[in-house]
C-alpha cells in the first residue's frame, strides 16, 4: 500500500543538496516567530521601527525590490533553455515561477508607492533567498524526470490556486497603491476595500495561495517545504503588521485580523 503522502508527492530525490534545502526551508519557518518577537527584516514600515547603525547602507525601496526579484525571474526564464522538453508539468512549474516574478517586477515599476527604504543586508538576504529557492525548485523538478507521477494529480488544481493567488495579491496591492495617489504623500493609512475590511494582510494571504498553487503543480517535497517556510514567515509578518497598525492608529478596528478572517 502506498503511503498517504506519496499519493500526492513525488518520492524524495537522492540529492543531498535538495534534501538539505528542504530542511532549511522548513527551519526558516522560525523567521515568522522572529517577526512576532519584533526582530523584523528591514523593509517597508519596519525600517524605522528599530535603531539603524550609522554604517548600515540604506537603498531606495524600488531599487531594493528590483534586486529582490530580478535574479529569481531570470532563473525562471533561463530554465526554459537549460531544461528543454521535460514535460507539461515542468513547463507549468517554470511558467508559474516566471509569471510570479514578472508580476512582482511589474508592480515594483508601475504599481507600488514607496515611503521609506531598505537596508542593504536585508535586500541581499532576501534576493539570495529567492534566487536559491527558485533554482532549487527548478532543479528538484528536473530530478523527477522519468519518475511516474503521483497517483493524485494536483497540477490543474494548482493552476487554479496559482491564478487566484496572483490575481488577489495584485488586486490588494493596487488598493494599497491608491492610498497614496498624491505624489508627495508618504504616510500610512488604514487600508479599506477588498479583504482589508476583514484582515490587514490579504496580499499575504493570496501570496500564500499562489505559492500553494505552485506546490500543487510541482508536487515535489521541496516545493511544499518552500511553501511551509514562506507561510509561517508571512504569518509572523502579518501578526507584526497588525500590531504596528494597532500602535499607530487609535481607530484601527479591533475585529480586523492579521491574515485569516475571524481566525488569525
Amino acid at each position: 500500500m502506498i503511503p498517504l503522502w506519496l499519493r500526492f508527492i513525488f518520492p524524495p530525490p537522492s540529492s543531498l543538496f535538495v534534501t538539505a534545502m528542504c530542511v532549511i526551508c522548513v527551519a526558516s519557518a522560525s523567521s515568522g516567530y522572529s517577526e512576532i518577537r519584533g526582530k523584523h527584516l528591514q523593509y517597508s514600515k519596519f525600517v524605522n521601527s528599530q535603531k539603524i547603525a550609522r554604517k548600515e547602507i540604506k537603498l531606495a525601496s524600488r531599487t531594493g525590490m528590483l534586486i529582490w526579484y530580478i535574479p529569481a525571474f531570470l532563473a525562471g526564464v533561463a530554465s526554459f533553455a537549460l531544461f528543454p522538453d521535460e514535460g507539461f508539468r515542468f513547463f507549468l512549474v517554470r511558467s508559474a515561477i516566471a509569471i510570479h516574478f514578472f508580476k512582482r517586477i511589474f508592480e515594483v515599476l508601475f504599481v507600488h508607492k514607496y515611503s521609506g527604504g531598505m537596508l542593504l543586508d536585508s535586500v541581499i538576504l532576501v534576493s539570495l533567498g529567492y534566487f536559491i529557492s527558485i533554482t532549487t525548485m527548478i532543479y528538484a523538478q528536473h530530478l523527477t524526470g522519468g519518475v511516474p507521477d503521483p497517483p493524485l494529480d494536483l497540477k490543474y488544481i494548482g493552476v487554479v490556486l496559482f491564478f487566484v493567488g496572483i490575481g488577489g495579491n495584485f488586486y490588494h496591492h493596487f488598493i494599497l497603491s491608491k492610498l497614496r495617489e498624491k505624489g508627495g504623500d508618504k504616510g500610512y493609512k488604514i487600508p479599506k476595500g477588498g479583504l482589508f475590511d476583514m484582515i490587514i494582510c490579504p496580499h499575504y494571504l493570496f501570496e500564500i495561495l499562489g505559492f500553494l498553487g505552485i506546490s500543487f503543480i510541482s508536487q515535489t517535497v521541496y516545493a511544499f517545504s518552500f511553501t511551509i517556510g514562506s507561510t509561517f514567515y508571512l504569518m509572523g509578518r502579518s501578526y507584526a503588521t497588525r500590531k504596528w497598525y494597532l500602535s499607530k492608529f487609535e481607530n484601527f478596528p479591533k475585529e480586523v485580523r492579521a491574515l485569516i478572517p475571524y481566525v488569525f
